[in-house]
């Protein structure tokens, strides 16, 4: 086959004919065209007098030899894009490789140790997704937190309740193996070809379940409200790990427990497994009516038309102190939702679900931090700096629960918000009218104030009197990094432990997450055999 690197087609011709349109652009005739498949679907909005959807496609020709010589650079030959699965090795397997924490990296390490028959035994400190989704929403409702099953901690892991993000800038053709996992266990077949794919939370809790149901069915087991207490390492190997009071031997284990769990954090660190510091980023989440993101994206000839759907943006910006500031985790059309999983803690997240139709659109803004804001160099000097952040945003809030929150226009000007515009804050558990400034250190907060303004040059509307900043966002990426062996993926100096996914350091996101669960899995299979 051959690969078409782009064909534009007008928005408003979107449901022309593509074969035609193939035949037009590579000056074939109709029958020369044998099939074709869309590859990847994007929005190219850079004109906003004219928007176009741009088409990359695979197409398999009569003549193909002769059409790739004349075609020019927008025409290559497919490449290769197939996953290989991971080649056994020469061990015998004489104890099932356990998994600690089933978000992304641990259900996909999961999946793929399953599939090849080396039956995983899969641990996880919280709920699954059904009864989780019972815990959220009785913390939404009642403001009774569960510490063990919540936003954080649970089936899926924090990205089940996100916008369920697909997107990835790594180029591994992992990605494509694990889209298809998504596709088989429920999630809409666009997401192959879509260039920023998401899922939603409301469809991403079924696809987890989904999985889950394969995963046991191939010989896995899965145990929820399976909280890991403590590790046994003798002669810098993993021997055991201690779950609700009763000790499991194991040879090689998968720590996936993503970037919040903060007991777990201490305790490897208490048995001497090599960590260190990790810089991440802290902030607030802004919020604005999704039409003025979109009118801002598509100008206003196109902001409401129906198949481009709910705009998104990505910002970043160099602050005059030094800082970096970005705009992270963007839910267009989506909430922003309590996701403490410690007491007497705020902490905010974004959330989509798959139609993004709600009101208001948000995303992180955030501040990196490192060694001098925590102006400590402990390796778990970060997750002190997020907690205390967390505690001081609770006690703001009112001490309920409720968020702090205050209007751009007051953030920039340095003064408390007395009253909301015309932006309806969508945290549901409530707010107080605050002033950010009190929250963040100094340079923080100067960063956050100076990068509104200067995001606003690029996407107009998002330095709007009326948003919401809402805080605090803290929960990025991990604040530490379990380090590992480049080449076996095992801890440093510890033999068997396989640090993995967000939680460890080595991933942000669903995709990148699942890409790094899968890496590891590959490291065990290829040490055993099956008979």
């Amino acid at each position: 086959m051959l690969r078409i690197l782009e064909l534009k087609i007008k928005v408003e011709d979107d449901k022309v004919n593509l074969g035609a349109e193939i035949c037009k652009l590579l000056k074939i005739k109709p029958q020369d065209l044998i099939t074709y498949n869309v590859v990847r679907r994007s929005i190219d909005a850079r004109k906003k007098q004219q928007i176009f959807f741009s088409y990359m496609l695979d197409v398999e020709l009569v003549n193909e030899d002769k059409v790739l010589k004349r075609a020019g650079n927008n025409l290559i030959n497919t490449p290769k894009e197939k996953y290989i699965f991971p080649k056994y090795g020469v061990k015998l397997l004489s104890k099932r490789p356990i998994i600690v924490g089933f978000g992304p990296s641990g259900i996909f390490s999961g999946l793929m140790l399953a599939k090849m028959g080396l039956n995983p035994l899969i641990f996880e400190r919280g709920e699954d997704v059904s009864s989780r989704i019972n815990s959220v929403a009785k913390f939404f409702e009642e403001k009774i937190l569960n510490p063990e099953s919540n936003i954080q901690f649970g089936e899926g892991g924090a990205g089940t309740f996100s916008d369920g993000k697909l997107t990835t800038r790594v180029k591994d053709l992992r990605s494509k193996f694990i889209l298809e996992e998504f596709v088989k266990s429920g999630a809409p077949e666009e997401i192959l070809t879509v260039h920023n794919p998401h899922i939603g939370t409301d469809i991403l809790i079924n696809v987890v379940r989904n999985i889950r149901k394969e995963i046991i069915s191939l010989g896995g087991e899965i145990h929820f409200n399976s909280l890991v207490h403590d590790f046994k390492i003798q002669d810098s190997k993993i021997k055991a790990i201690l779950v609700n009071n009763k000790m499991i031997e194991c040879d090689d284990l998968i720590l996936a427990i993503g970037h919040s769990s903060r007991d777990t954090f201490q305790k490897i660190y208490n048995n001497g497994v090599k960590v260190s510091q990790k810089a991440f980023a802290v902030g607030v989440r802004i919020e604005h009516p999704q039409i003025v993101i979109n009118k801002a994206q598509y100008g206003d000839k196109y902001y409401d038309f129906p198949s481009l759907g709910a705009a998104e943006y990505k910002l970043t910006y160099k602050s005059s102190n030094n800082k970096s500031v970005y705009t992270f985790c963007m839910c267009p059309g989506g909430t922003v939702v309590p996701s403490s999983s410690e007491r007497n803690s705020v902490v905010v997240n974004g959330m989509s679900e798959y139609a993004r139709d709600k009101l208001n659109a948000n995303s992180a803004l955030v501040c990196t931090v490192d060694e001098t804001d925590f102006m400590s160099s402990h390796p778990l000097a970060g997750m002190d700096f997020q907690r205390e952040l967390e505690q001081k945003a609770f006690k703001l809030g009112g001490s309920n629960y409720s968020a702090p929150i205050q209007l751009v226009k007051d953030f920039i000007n340095n003064v408390n918000t007395k009253k909301l515009g015309d932006v309806v804050p969508s945290y549901v558990i409530g707010h107080k009218f605050v002033n950010l400034h009190e929250l963040f250190p100094e340079n923080i907060a100067f960063a956050l104030k100076e990068s509104i303004s200067s995001m606003d040059k690029r996407l107009h509307g998002f330095a709007l009197d009326d948003a919401i900043l809402t805080g605090v966002e803290t929960r990025t990426s991990s604040p530490i990094r379990i380090n590992r062996d480049s080449e076996t993926l095992e801890s440093i100096n510890v033999k068997g432990l396989y640090p993995t996914g967000e939680g460890a350091g080595y991933s942000g996101g669903i995709m990148s997450s699942a890409m790094d669960g899968l890496r590891v899995a590959e490291k065990i299979i290829n040490k055993y055999k099956i008979i």
